[in-house]
């Protein structure tokens, strides 16, 4: 079992980094949003590495309760989403300056 944390390491890095990038050069609040799901599948990746490396369930629970947040935080995200869309006409992140003060 060993051999393969580094394989899941490894993968969980480089879609975390994929992540990144679409979050800091996408324009695309949907795009945006989908890069920051991956960025929290990778860290549940990483986790669940973690948590087979040690035989703890600690790393399940952790994967459980980002899975949790993921689903309240898609929810929400889409409701934002089609309220922003409705009043800009566009889901460009440049031209919501709706939450300003």
């Amino acid at each position: 079992m060993a051999e393969y944390q580094n394989i899941y390491l490894i993968l969980s890095a480089i879609l975390f980094t994929i992540g990144c990038g679409g979050v800091i050069t996408r324009k695309n609040a949907i795009v945006v949003f989908l890069s920051i799901e991956i960025m929290l599948g990778a860290v549940n990746l990483a986790f669940i590495t973690f948590s087979r490396a040690n035989n703890s369930p600690e790393g399940i629970f952790m994967v459980m309760c980002i899975m949790a947040v993921a689903a309240a935080e898609a929810a929400v995200g889409l409701a934002i989403f089609v309220l922003l869309y409705r009043q800009t006409g566009s889901i460009n992140i440049d031209k919501f300056n709706l939450l300003k003060w």
